[in-house]
């Protein structure tokens, strides 16, 4: 059976292509990663591709905000490409800049905005899975990193109901193993009612500030150590894989199904 195509864009500072490439490859795709002016040229087509991503990273520096210089080249040069993709029941995901890429465009609701406390923030969180999305099928609660200085998501009361209703919220943080663990708030950011992730167009489009791709072994948990010792300590074989690989299995599969 052929391999489900992936482009994962690059350029202009955005920095997880290379993670973001190996997480869909070891899932059973076939990723490429294209430099957004080889899309604009047509030397790459976004229609030849079954998934887009668009990966973490500092986008033009953030200079003019998160994600928003790099949401403008895709406006002004990709914009009706873009639209055909997501009218042909495809898949979309944009993790931290490319989640804030993806708000930008207007392909997703609402805002990212500067952290809560002001500062850039490197750790990790739990997050519970709220909505229904292809991207997030048979998964309850996952462990995951972030990265960012402008991850506090909002958006005005009417399109919060909005994404209520149409159970859009991917995913909240929650004070899970992880936060208990290293004993940390929840709530990194200061996200509007604990949202880490968005979605759209049915669950096809997946936003999300965590970095799935910085979580696809179990040697790279911050309790890594606990979670071997137990599973040696019972006579159990710890997996090699995270359970954050299942969401790059999930979009393979959706199209494989």
């Amino acid at each position: 059976m052929k391999k489900p195509k992936v482009l994962v864009f690059s350029g202009y500072g955005l920095n997880c292509e290379e993670e973001t490439k190996y997480a869909f490859d070891l899932a059973g795709g076939q990723a490429d990663i294209v430099h957004i002016n080889d899309l604009i040229d047509g030397t790459k087509k976004i229609k030849n591709y079954d998934i887009l991503a668009f990966p973490g990273g500092f986008s033009y520096g953030d200079d003019t905000g998160s994600g928003k210089a790099y949401a403008n080249k895709v406006r002004n040069h990709l914009w009706k490409d873009i639209q055909d993709f997501i009218a042909q029941d495809k898949l979309i995901i944009g993790i931290c800049n490319g989640f804030q890429i993806l708000t930008n465009l207007g392909i997703l609701p609402g805002a990212l905005t500067y952290n809560e406390s002001a500062r850039y923030l490197d750790r990790w969180v739990d997050i519970k899975i709220e909505g229904n999305s292809p991207w997030l099928k048979g998964i309850h609660t996952i462990s995951l990193p972030i990265a960012h200085g402008e991850g506090n998501y909002y958006v005005d009361d009417k399109k919060l109901a909005e994404l209520k209703k149409a159970k859009a919220i991917g995913a909240k943080y929650v004070k899970g193993e992880i936060c208990e663990y290293q004993d940390l708030p929840k709530n990194p950011n200061g996200a509007l009612e604990d949202i880490a992730s968005v979605l759209g167009s049915n669950g096809n489009i997946l936003g999300m500030m965590p970095h799935p791709e910085r979580a696809l072994f179990m040697s790279q948990l911050p309790n890594f150590s606990l979670l071997k010792e137990e599973a040696k300590r019972q006579g159990k074989k710890l997996s090699k894989y995270g359970p954050s690989l299942q969401i790059f299995k999930n979009a393979i599969n959706y199209f494989k199904n």
